[in-house]
């Protein structure tokens, strides 16, 4: 089984993403036995962006690393387990809010569209929006 950095390369939809990971540094540490939880944005999500943004972020790599660390969740969190949380703490430092209150799971009010992406070292969920820090406004 391929771990999450090629899982996520594999699935198409995550262009930005993994290009993001890579231009940080964080291929590697996501390469490793882990095991992580990485709430994914997909392509899409980073559509939604302001024009710009990604292209900045990618020459602002320590801010560009914390938002990265800002989707990422230290152990294997499934949807089963994460349904029953209301709070996470990022390997950033800064926890999200998990609400599964509504039928569907929100992180942070963006919400997990594929949830249970199994990989060798971990496991991702899709989500419809990029996720920021507290301390970071774009």
């Amino acid at each position: 089984m391929p771990d999450i950095v090629d899982t996520a390369m594999s699935a198409g939809t995550f262009t930005t993403l993994v290009a993001a990971i890579t231009a940080a540094g964080l291929d590697t540490a996501l390469k490793s036995p882990g095991p992580f939880t990485v709430f994914a944005p997909s392509d899409d999500a980073f559509s939604k962006l302001p024009s710009g943004t990604v292209e900045s972020l990618l020459e602002d790599l320590p801010t560009l690393r914390k938002i990265l660390e800002y989707h990422v969740v230290s152990g294997k969190v499934l949807a089963a387990d994460v349904v029953k949380l209301t709070k996470a703490t990022t390997t950033e430092g800064e926890d999200v809010e998990i609400n599964a209150s509504s039928g569907s799971v929100k992180i942070n009010g963006a919400t997990v569209t594929i949830p249970d992406v199994e990989a060798e070292n971990g496991v991702i969920h899709v989500i419809d929006t990029v996720l920021l820090p507290g301390s970071i406004s774009l």
